[in-house]
């Protein structure tokens, strides 16, 4: 399979860097699973899946694809080793694409709706605050006009700590004082967004795992009010997962997936631990496209999902 390179050279290399400890990680174990075997056979793939298990890709999804590379040994009847890489990453990139949307490779396309309205969730500490800000950072520096609202009210530090990123990806924050109704926030927001002829507007959300009940209450209540102002917003529900935590990701998933019709993931910290396999396992358990990963701290780093590019980034043996 040829990888075409979506995301361009500069940002194909951000990523190859950024998966760089997921990317040894898998080689090590993948070495080792193949030692001394010059055919792919039972025990190999015994061997993958539990190099696919450690790498957090989840049991689920793994039992898929290695019911795939089965099919593929079974049809092709005799497979070398050296080729189970190629296969490996095909057969992914293939499991990713049952419910990956094609996302474009920038964020200067041309959006459905004026204002384009995206609604972020996730708990505290996965990166939503960073996320916002780099959200806001790319569709700005791509000419579109941007505004944000701080609908989190629940905890003090959180209004502070998005004025501070917003200011530094130069763009304007609606914001009431802590424990402020956040529907209000969201309803002031839009009402700004439309007078201001914003393109795109973010609305932050609280990020504690409260019960579902409660959770789902709430963005229910932000949702309705956002439809008084714009009927068909938000337009985008976003939610934010650490990758770093890897299973742990799942569960949040599960939590707020239960709670609200989540649209799109972002997948964040994916350059600091060797747990980039959890994207693939997200993806395809949740049914839901992974649309951003982060790999780094800087406003840039933050990545339109490429499936064919992630995976060449981290099974690659270059």
């Amino acid at each position: 399979m040829a990888f075409l390179g979506f995301l361009g050279k500069e940002k194909k290399e951000s990523l190859d860097k950024g998966l760089e400890k997921t990317k040894e990680s898998v080689f090590h174990k993948l070495s080792r699973a193949v030692a001394g075997k010059s055919k792919v056979d039972e025990e190999v793939l015994d061997n993958l899946e539990e190099v696919l298990v450690s790498s957090d890709v989840g049991v689920d999804t793994t039992l898929n694809i290695i019911k795939r590379i089965e099919a593929r040994v079974a049809r092709d009847k005799y497979l070398n080793t050296s080729e189970l890489n190629i296969i490996l990453k095909e057969e992914i990139v293939a499991l990713l694409g049952k419910n990956q949307i094609e996302t474009e490779s920038d964020f200067s396309g041309k959006l459905n709706y004026n204002p384009y309205v995206i609604m972020v969730i996730g708990v505290n500490g996965a990166g939503k605050t960073t996320t916002i800000a780099k959200l806001a950072h790319q569709f700005k520096s791509a000419g579109k006009s941007v505004l944000i609202g701080a609908a989190d009210t629940f905890r003090a530090a959180a209004i502070d700590q998005l004025q501070i990123w917003a200011d530094r990806a130069g763009v304007p924050l609606i914001k009431q004082q802590m424990g402020s109704d956040p529907a209000s926030v969201a309803y002031d927001t839009l009402r700004s967004a439309i007078s201001s002829n914003s393109e795109v507007v973010i609305i932050d959300t609280a990020g504690r795992l409260h019960n579902k009940i409660n959770l789902m209450t709430e963005l229910s209540k932000i949702k309705r009010v956002m439809e008084k102002v714009i009927p068909d917003a938000p337009h985008e529900v976003l939610l934010v997962l650490d990758g770093s935590t890897g299973q742990n990701a799942f569960e949040q998933a599960k939590q707020f997936t239960a709670a609200t019709n989540v649209t799109a993931m972002a997948i964040t910290k994916l350059d600091g631990t060797a747990k980039g396999g959890v994207v693939i396992g997200i993806s395809d358990q949740f049914k839901i496209p992974v649309k951003y990963i982060g790999i780094g701290e800087k406003l840039e780093d933050l990545l339109v999902f490429n499936r064919f590019d992630f995976v060449d980034s981290l099974f690659s043996d270059k």
